[in-house]
């Protein structure tokens, strides 16, 4: 697989986690319990980072957002911060990856677009640490109610929203990850490249060299050829004889 399609491909996968990431956000479900009757769900509660509301079996849904964020509980308010933090990284992250691949014809020599590339999947997987962070801390509040015998409030589950953080984090960190892997392979070509190079120019100027005295030596015994040089003297000897 070549780089190009190594990066085609993390960008993929990076931008549909990122996309999942930022759908959590506004979601309902983050948690969710229902009161059944004999037939019919009576009542669903749900709630999510921003209010909590009560949906009846005729379809009719009453919500109370959160009044204040002070009077907040301290997990709901660690998870909204995250989660905008991942939203934020992964769309500077999806600007870097756009400036760094190969395909696209901004961002300068290979090298400089090897780092910048690896920058942008350093930032991917921060972002999928901090959605997991989040989606799990959730989830850890919602399981410790829910299986504690002594809390005697409403008793929530797992919502789709959570799931939806947790494949979208995986997403994000993977991507990045293989963002990553381009730089080493980029500075592997680079080298190498150099090297050829330097042998190159070592061996043109070798070969260089050696034409030089080649030719300076064919030039001298043009100049001085010996037989030539013997047969004047022996004429110049025997013209005064």
């Amino acid at each position: 697989m070549s780089n190009m399609i190594r990066e085609i491909l993390a960008f993929v996968l990076t931008t549909s986690g990122w996309v999942l990431v930022s759908s959590t956000l506004p979601t309902d479900y983050w948690k969710v319990s229902s009161i059944d009757g004999t037939v019919i769900t009576t009542a669903t509660f749900w709630s999510n980072l921003w209010k909590t509301c009560v949906t009846d079996s005729t379809g009719v849904s009453n919500c109370k957002d959160f009044p204040s964020m002070l009077a907040l509980d301290g997990y709901i308010q660690v998870c909204r911060g995250l989660m905008i933090a991942s939203v934020c990284l992964g769309f500077f992250g999806s600007i870097f990856a756009l400036i760094g691949m190969k395909c696209t014809k901004i961002g300068g020599l290979d090298q400089t677009k090897a780092r910048i590339v690896c920058f942008a999947g350093l930032n991917f997987v921060v972002t999928g640490l901090c959605s997991l962070s989040a989606c799990s801390l959730y989830a850890h509040r919602i399981t410790s109610e829910f299986f504690d015998p002594m809390f005697v409030a409403q008793k929530y589950e797992l919502g789709a929203a959570l799931f939806i953080g947790w494949a979208g984090s995986c997403l994000c960190i993977l991507g990045g990850l293989i963002f990553c892997l381009s730089l080493s392979e980029g500075m592997d070509k680079s080298s190498s490249h150099h090297s050829d190079r330097k042998v190159f120019i070592r061996n043109g100027a070798s070969v260089r060299s050696s034409h030089g005295v080649t030719q300076s030596q064919s030039s001298h015994n043009r100049r001085l050829p010996p037989e030539y040089s013997n047969t004047s003297k022996q004429f110049d000897k025997n013209i005064y004889v």
